[in-house]
């Protein structure tokens, strides 16, 4: 890889799972970081921009605690561990970034800091900043005060918030596995690879299988869920095997390595404001629609009715980000609900008039469910 071959991406995420990151003695594996810095700057050289979430900080404190690789159950063992691995981990990609004469910076993120517009608009702010001084952004959760984002997979999830946050033009995860197979290949020997995807099925979905080692905290559950995200957002995502040589310049080339997500129509179908309403908060639940509501909101753009909706889980207050499924549970979509989930109970299923007649519903006669501006279709 050369510097004089042509551009090539201009703004790529890379995120990196623990069980790439580590050895398989639960070590952080700085020799894997020096290889990923060689290959950053082969990326600057050609002119693109690099921002890294990194996951590892847990398991490089478990390190440096002496305590053993297995992640620990205990949150504020976890969080301890946190944050005596930050420093561990900042200084190994220090030294390894250093010797390219590459500055890196350190962001901690909580999902407050995207559920709040004014917080998410301050971290793209310094995001953007750093990049324009030439410092390639080093992005973790701020595992050491967060408790809900220590659960699994979530680095996932913040890589696919950060691309959306800076309009990358490729997510690049690089796993411990090649991409997405039709079936778990370490239990399935006729497991196929899908190199391409552009839009969700229920047979992927089911494909992606449960959590993955017990070094990480992610899955390919984790990775849909980003791949969603990013492909409302037009921007494309592949999973790839990240210990392939030289595999994050050759993605970035458009060679084909690993599953690529890419919608259809390879653009976006939602502004950056939506993305953000009904994507950077916690999902409170869920609500279940009729055909004839996947269709209207489908094909034809439109906001979600009281008629629609067949059934809903949890517990929700208006405002709230919750997930849109089919009555066989298939997510289609997300958005943010007009109504609580006390409400929503004894709205569903009936129509205007039925809602207008009668006293404990009639003030949510006029009102959607989620209306078309605050929904994203998947």
């Amino acid at each position: 890889m050369t510097a004089n071959r042509e551009p090539i991406v201009h703004r790529i995420v890379i995120k990196i799972g623990s069980s790439t990151l580590t050895t398989s003695d639960g070590k952080v594996d700085t020799n894997y970081i020096e290889d990923l810095a060689q290959q950053v700057r082969n990326l600057r050289e050609r002119g693109s921009e690099v921002l890294i979430v990194s996951s590892a900080a847990i398991v490089a404190g478990l390190e440096a605690l002496n305590l053993p690789p297995a992640r620990p159950k205990s949150i504020p063992l976890l969080q301890a561990a946190a944050a005596v691995g930050q420093i561990e981990l900042m200084k190994a990609y220090y030294r390894a970034f250093s010797l390219h004469d590459i500055q890196i910076g350190q962001v901690l993120l909580t999902r407050n800091d995207t559920s709040s517009r004014n917080s998410y608009l301050h971290a793209r702010d310094t995001l953007e900043e750093l990049l324009e001084l030439g410092i390639v952004p080093l992005i973790n959760e701020n595992d050491t005060v967060a408790v809900d984002e220590i659960r699994f997979g979530d680095n996932d999830r913040l890589a696919a918030q950060v691309a959306i946050l800076v309009k990358a033009d490729l997510v690049i995860l690089l796993s411990d596995i090649e991409g997405l197979y039709t079936a778990d290949p370490r239990i399935d020997e006729d497991a196929q690879l899908l190199q391409s995807i552009g839009s969700f099925t229920e047979e992927i979905v089911s494909s992606a299988g449960d959590v993955g080692s017990d070094r990480g905290s992610g899955g390919m559950v984790t990775k849909i869920e980003a791949a969603r995200m990013l492909m409302a957002a037009g921007i494309p995502m592949v999973i790839c095997e990240g210990h392939k040589s030289n595999v994050i310049c050759e993605v970035a080339c458009g060679k084909q390595i690993g599953t690529r997500f890419a919608s259809e129509s390879g653009k976006g179908q939602a502004s950056a404001r939506k993305l953000w309403m009904a994507l950077s908060g916690t999902v409170r639940g869920s609500v279940s629609i009729d055909d004839g509501a996947v269709r209207a909101l489908r094909e034809n753009g439109g906001s979600l009715l009281p008629v629609g909706v067949v059934g809903l889980k949890g517990r929700f207050k208006k405002g709230n980000a919750v997930d849109i499924r089919t009555v066989g549970g298939f997510l289609i979509g997300r958005g943010l609900s007009n109504y609580s989930s006390e409400e929503l109970r004894l709205a569903a299923g009936r129509k205007s008039n039925d809602l207008r007649t009668d006293a404990h519903t009639a003030h949510l006669a006029n009102t959607e469910v989620i209306h078309r501006d605050q929904m994203v279709i998947f």
